[in-house]
This record gives structure tokens, sequence and C-alpha cells, in this order.
């Protein structure tokens, strides 16, 4: 099967610091989060590739037991939003819990969801993420402050201090 990334000129791609996706694609109003698991497998297909090539990839840079019915199913859900062709009518169908049946429990299946940009607004207002109310901050006086303390003097060696008496 040969898998390749679609190209879209709408899009736009931020990486976030755990290898998840944010991807935000402007002339359909969608935006569509990858878990790491499928993030990896979309950056292996940046080029036209197999899916060898592409399970290669994702146990180089993710995890060594990845298996080829886990990139698959990675590349169906990509396939399934527009994000990956594949030159077949798609990968095997492995169900999610075959693929997990064979895995280790460090390995996270492929999760790619998908928003329209109205469900993502209504979504980030019910959780305050959105714009803030500016709150207009009262100007108050400047509180009374003592005055700094004067520095010492500094001493004279050629004065002699006159001894004290204790009493």
């Amino acid at each position: 099967m040969q898998v390749r990334s679609t190209s879209l000129k709408c899009i736009v791609v931020n990486k976030l610091p755990d290898g998840s996706r944010i991807i935000i694609n402007s002339d359909k109003e969608t935006m569509v989060a990858l878990n790491s698991t499928a993030g990896a497998v979309w950056d292996a297909c940046s080029s036209p590739t197999t899916l060898a090539k592409v399970t290669e990839e994702v146990r180089r840079s993710l995890d060594p037991e990845v298996t080829e019915e886990l990139v698959a199913q990675a590349i169906a859900q990509l396939e399934s939003n527009q994000l990956v062709s594949t030159s077949e009518d798609g990968p095997r169908s492995t169900t999610r819990r075959q693929i997990f049946g064979t895995l280790g429990a460090a390995i996270a299946l492929p999760v790619v969801a998908t928003l329209t940009m109205s469900e993502q607004r209504a979504y980030a207002s019910v959780a305050r993420s959105g714009k803030l109310p500016i709150l207009p901050t009262p100007i108050l006086p400047p509180p009374h402050l003592p005055p700094p303390p004067k520095p010492p003097l500094p001493l004279d060696k050629s004065v002699q201090l006159a001894p004290t008496r204790k009493i």
C-alpha cells in the first residue's frame, strides 16, 4: 500500500511538546487533534511511502514495539479525516481490540479527533479558555512611606572618641 499526506495549502499544524498535533483546516473550518502515536504516523507520511516504511519510521521515532496493524489503524483514521491518501481501498481492517491485544502497555493507540471551529469555540467558552474580560484597574494613590534612613557618617581616623564609663 502506498501512503502520502494530502497537500492542503489551507492547514496550520501546531506540534505540542508531548508529540501530539493540532491541525487546523481553514477551508473546511475544522480542527483535528492527533495524539503522539497518530502524529508520528502523520509525520512519517510527509512524502510518498509504504506502510512498511511508515511502520519502520514510527518504530524509530516512537517505540520499537509499534506494530504494522497499529500504523494501519492510524492511517485509516488519518485517511477518514482526509489528512493522508492511500493507493488501495484502505489498510487492513483490524479492530482496536485486536491491536491492543498485541501491544505493550506503554504504546498509546492512535487517536484522531475532529471538531468544527464552531464546536471548538463552544467548548473553549465553556472551559473559559477563550478571551477573558479585561477588568478596569483602580488607580490608587501611592502609600505613605517614611523617608529612607540617612546613611551613617564615615569615621574620621584622626578624631579619637572619648572612652565611655560604666555606671
